[in-house]
């Protein structure tokens, strides 16, 4: 299906969306990829979600990319003897311990050993999304006893933040690890890793996905802000997660932070998701706020792979609009030719490579001939992820005969992924199957011209070497020399 844009759309599912019509509804809007939140949701409902995304990339011919979320660790305080919890003032103390007693006015449980063992004396800690702001006095193995800096009502169980230290907790708890397997079973694409604080915790996922799904990194803490360069490295994709984020951090330092990691993901041909709060009043009402749509607009003008809705199309009232909407920013953007001008300037390439100068040549032949689209034919993935990087003004057709690897695509910018009908072992092979994908997507017609791309030997990873400008007219490469 090709999209009138380059930025992906990412659609959460829920109970807003979670049958065959809306589902099919909220591609055909626009969705690229749907995401499967696993905070909400059991196995059976999460199975249910994803065979109906897969029987609406049959019965449509396009293929979808999935998106596995996993929760992370639960940071949260215990119980009160108060139903409606308690009232804190600011310049009060206020202990947080392991005694699971109820809590009063003047203490509650805090069910997490290891986040004694990591804080110190000045340490601050955000109770509810930052509602409530603690400093430490003083520490202990099963205690800290803080000083309300922003006082607010603290109630059961509310989420705990830690910004200031390296919490010793793993990325992944023993629910992340049964869904992380029930998942990689159900056949997903993605698996998006929450609590991500080193690249250590990256690896631990990878090891356990074995392969079979690619692995997203929520960037929503500080701590993996400051070792985000490690954390890309051993990444395949990367989500700038601002809620968690927002709440860690002085929210002016969000956006800056947003164009950065922008930035660094493109430079290292991988792909970035923007999320949260994108278009949150949508959730109630039809239209977007002024602010929202702005919001959207900026994370395009950045040059992000993705823009992604949460509760809009998981639980909203106005999931198929909330991506109209989307799709209709994104449209509008990328026709501004300061768009174009922003992202040539922020081009970025590593140079020191045979399949990065082969892109790039073929995204300088492809602009200043009249060239329709540049067809990349990538069994891994590669060819397609510099191609993209590259941000070329004409389409980006992808070729893979393997369906893995067409779907994560999906995520990537101005990717248009269509899958062989064959391995390919020659040259010429794939350049009849590159006029044939063009012309049959409509993004090109006979008498046009496309740039092929592709790596001798066939299937071996980052081998691309070659490139042919072709005519569409198969039968003119049908009677060329054979190769």
């Amino acid at each position: 299906m090709k999209r009138d844009r380059n930025v992906k759309i990412v659609a959460t599912l829920g109970p807003a969306s979670d049958d065959y019509k809306m589902i099919r509804a909220l591609h055909e809007a626009g969705a690229d990829v749907f995401r499967l939140n696993m905070s909400h949701g059991d196995h059976a409902e999460i199975k249910v979600r994803h065979e109906i995304i897969r029987q609406v990339e049959q019965d449509t011919g396009s293929p979808i990319s999935i998106l596995a979320d996993l929760q992370g660790p639960k940071l949260r305080v215990g119980v009160f003897a108060s139903e409606d919890g308690e009232d804190l003032e600011v310049g009060q103390s206020f202990r947080l311990d392991l005694d699971d007693a109820p809590g009063t006015k003047d203490r509650v449980q805090l069910p997490h050993k290891e986040i004694f063992d990591a804080l110190e004396p000045g340490a601050h800690l955000l109770v509810n999304d930052g509602k409530i702001k603690l400093r430490v006095k003083d520490c202990g193995r099963d205690f800290a006893d803080c000083e309300v800096l922003v006082a607010g009502t603290i109630s059961n169980r509310k989420g705990v933040n830690v910004p200031d230290v390296v919490l010793p907790l793993a990325a992944l708890s023993e629910k992340d690890r049964k869904d992380l397997e029930f998942v990689c079973d159900l056949g997903v694409d993605w698996l998006a890793l929450s609590f991500v604080q080193r690249p250590a915790d990256v690896d631990e996922a990878r090891k356990l996905s074995k392969g079979r799904a690619a692995i997203l990194s929520k960037i929503e803490k500080p701590a993996a802000v400051k070792s985000f360069d490690d954390i890309l490295a051993v990444s395949d994709g990367i989500m700038v997660a601002r809620g968690d984020l927002g709440v860690e951090l002085p929210v002016q330092n969000v956006p800056p932070i947003q164009k950065q990691l922008i930035r660094k993901c493109r430079a290292a041909a991988k792909p970035v998701i923007v999320a949260t709060q994108m278009l949150e009043s949508m959730i109630e009402s039809p239209m977007p706020t002024r602010a929202e749509v702005s919001d959207v607009a900026t994370a395009i003008y950045e040059g992000t792979d993705a823009i992604m809705l949460s509760a809009e199309s998981a639980a909203g009232d106005f999931p198929i609009e909330a991506v109209t909407t989307m799709n209709n920013v994104a449209v509008e953007v990328e026709a501004d030719p300061t768009y174009t001008d922003i992202i040539e300037a922020s081009r970025a390439t590593d140079g020191k490579t045979v399949a990065a100068g082969i892109v790039a040549a073929a995204r300088e032949i492809a602009e200043t001939a009249d060239i329709k689209a540049i067809c990349c034919y990538s069994q891994s993935g590669t060819t397609a992820l510099l191609t993209s990087r590259e941000r070329p003004r004409v389409p980006i057709i992808v070729l893979s005969s393997d369906e893995n690897t067409i779907r994560r695509l999906c995520l990537s910018w101005g990717t248009t992924c269509v899958k062989s009908v064959k391995v390919v072992d020659r040259f010429k092979t794939a350049v009849i199957e590159a006029i044939r994908a063009a012309t049959a997507t409509g993004i090109a017609q006979k008498q046009d011209m496309v740039v092929v791309t592709a790596g001798v030997p066939f299937n071996t990873p980052g081998s691309t070497n070659i490139l042919r400008v072709a005519p569409c007219d198969e039968s003119l490469i049908l009677a060329g020399a054979s190769e």
